[in-house]
């Protein structure tokens, strides 16, 4: 019930946090009470029983050790209330969105690419881009990975990316607990970068630092244990100090360098290992959660855990700042040097793994994405992959950034190594169209859902040219950065089969030049058995299907009624006869 009203889900589960929400806020004040209190008696009895030290000790000692687990329990209920906060903000942000709100949602301008084969033309990044609609990430190694998925232009196991999408998508309270933990991790330094320094490291502990610190400091001990019985002289004592400290002193420059390396990686070891932990107590059914799930276990040990370990090194690590620890600790147990050779042990281990283990992270980030837009979209269709007879059949497809209330759908049926020319008036719905498509075809090979009644494709990377611009960087004209982009496609599919989707091509030169170019080059494309579609002005390009049994020609209509403007959005077989340019310069007194 809930896969079928996913609004009335993100409604139900806001409220349900929210009152979650209510009921740790009454426990954070009532354990700061507690807290208070405790810290008051502890004050009180110290001065009622000041001078009995045999009252005293014993009440510090459980006043204060009662004092600090309140105080980590207080901790552990902020970090619930973040959680909380998190997911009463997934679910409204969702809310939003099914709304036709995307504000909250980032736009992922950065990567815009116009020389990508079709995610420039087709809105795929931008603001009010599929992108945006489509987003959820909450890591930027995810934000990239989604991007990557939408740009691969893939077409292999599409079945396989269906079933963990479907998967993904009925475990929506799971992802909403990824996402709201991903949410919390504030981390300044990218996963790049942290790679780069476990792969550019440079060992330079010796291997006897492995028990040296452990020897050293247990003598140590014994001197301190013989000069207290006045068996060895303080001197002695001092010595050793300087020992311990020429020792770590050899060594310290690395340590140095070491160490800043190291306190930047620290929170990112220590945040991600929560999401990892989350991947890994999960049961999954599909080929491919299964297999990205057996890239982070290691024998009896689990990734999250090993994250873990070397971020509690790196924790101990960081206590070097402490002068105490700092100067007497490397004196009498060369505790740096202990740490170093514990950390050098791990990337020495691990260092081979550890970057798969962050790749896991962000395409499971990227996942729930795509498995949100699934669970959000419930009466969208999976395609159904057919033979190469039939290129892509699709019954009621509609573009799904369009409010279904505005959204008019149409139906294609279009064979291999058939091309359509489609002709229509200025805003008819052409150009809407022509990204319809391509953006079925771009979900239908990253595993998505499509905005159709019926998908039947059998799997093809897009190529497109729809939007091309000057480049006065480049000192490029506007038809000369359109041939080059002409010339792309040519290249493209000489080694391999596209699905072609053009938009007005040859705009930069005149009518007659733009006629004769255009219908060669469509001439061209048929003899390399393309598949496509191309939408024109020109009417005399139509001429071509007289030629070429492969070409058929489809319109959009537009009529006058009432001296007003009509559109019906919907595509027709045969050849546009009514055009709205003069028509329009007269209405807006253009003429």
């Amino acid at each position: 019930m809930i896969l079928n009203k996913p609004l009335s889900f993100y409604k139900e589960e806001k409220q349900l946090f929210e009152n979650e929400l209510v009921q740790i806020n009454k426990k954070l004040f009532k354990l700061s009470m507690t807290r208070l209190f405790v810290f008051l008696s502890i004050i009180f009895c110290g001065w009622v029983f000041f001078g009995n030290m045999k009252v005293i000790i014993p009440v510090l000692i459980i006043g204060i050790a009662l004092f600090f687990y309140l105080v980590t329990i207080y901790s552990d209920l902020k970090l619930l209330k973040q959680k909380t906060q998190e997911l009463i903000k997934i679910n409204q942000i969702e809310i939003n969105v099914l709304n036709g709100d995307l504000s909250d949602l980032s736009d992922g301008d950065q990567f815009k690419d116009p020389t990508h084969f079709y995610s420039y033309d087709i809105d795929l990044f931008g603001k009010g881009s599929f992108f945006q609609y489509l987003n959820r990430t909450t890591v930027k190694t995810g934000k990239e990975k989604l991007a990557a998925i939408l740009c691969q232009n893939g077409i292999n196991s599409i079945i396989e990316k269906q079933n963990a999408i479907k998967e993904l998508s009925n475990l929506a309270k799971w992802r909403q607990q990824f996402s709201a933990t991903g949410s919390l991790i504030k981390v300044d330094e990218s996963i790049e970068t942290i790679v780069k320094w476990l792969k550019n490291h440079q060992f330079f502990t010796p291997k006897s630092m492995s028990y040296l610190p452990n020897v050293y400091g247990g003598l140590s001990l014994v001197l301190f244990f013989l000069s207290y019985l006045s068996f060895v002289p303080n001197s002695l004592i001092v010595i050793w100090f300087f020992v311990g400290l020429t020792i770590t002193g050899i060594y310290i420059k690395k340590i140095n360098t070491l160490y800043l390396y190291a306190n930047k990686a620290k929170e990112t070891f220590k945040q991600y290992h929560q999401l990892l932990a989350f991947i890994e107590n999960e049961t999954f059914i599909s080929d491919i959660l299964k297999q990205k799930q057996a890239e982070i276990k290691i024998e009896n040990q689990k990734a999250s855990q090993i994250f873990l370990q070397l971020s509690k090194i790196l924790d101990a690590f960081d206590q070097r700042n402490n002068m105490i620890i700092g100067v007497f600790a490397n004196s009498f147990a060369l505790r740096d040097l202990y740490h170093c050779h514990r950390i050098e042990q791990w990337i020495d281990t691990y260092l081979e793994k550890v970057h798969s283990w962050f790749e896991v992270i962000a395409f499971f980030d990227a996942q729930n994405s795509l498995a949100n837009f699934q669970f959000n979209h419930p009466n969208f269709t999976f395609p159904t992959i057919v033979d190469h007879t039939t290129r892509l059949k699709a019954e009621n497809l509609g573009h799904p950034l369009i409010a279904e209330e505005k959204r008019i759908n149409s139906s294609i049926n279009i064979n291999n190594e058939e091309f359509f020319i489609i002709t229509g008036a200025n805003m008819a719905g052409k150009s809407t169209f022509l990204r319809t498509v391509s953006l079925a075809i771009v979900m239908s090979n990253v595993g998505l859902p499509v905005c159709a009644t019926n998908f039947e494709y059998t799997p093809i990377k897009l190529i497109t040219s729809m939007r091309t611009s000057d480049s006065l960087s480049d000192d490029e004209s506007y038809f000369f950065s359109e041939l080059k982009r002409l010339k792309y496609i040519v290249d493209a599919i000489k080694n391999q089969k596209y699905f072609i989707i053009l938009d007005e091509i040859l705009k930069g030169t005149n009518s007659i030049d733009k006629a004769k170019g255009s219908r060669k080059f469509v001439k061209k494309l048929v003899n390399f058995h393309a598949t496509g579609i191309i939408a024109t002005h020109d009417l005399s390009l139509c001429k071509i299907s007289e030629e070429l049994s492969q070409v058929q020609n489809y319109y959009f209509d537009a009529e006058i009624v009432n001296e007003e403007l009509y559109f019906d959005y919907t595509l027709k077989t045969g050849i546009c006869k009514n055009m709205n340019a003069s028509f329009l310069l007269q209405k807006m007194k253009i003429i």
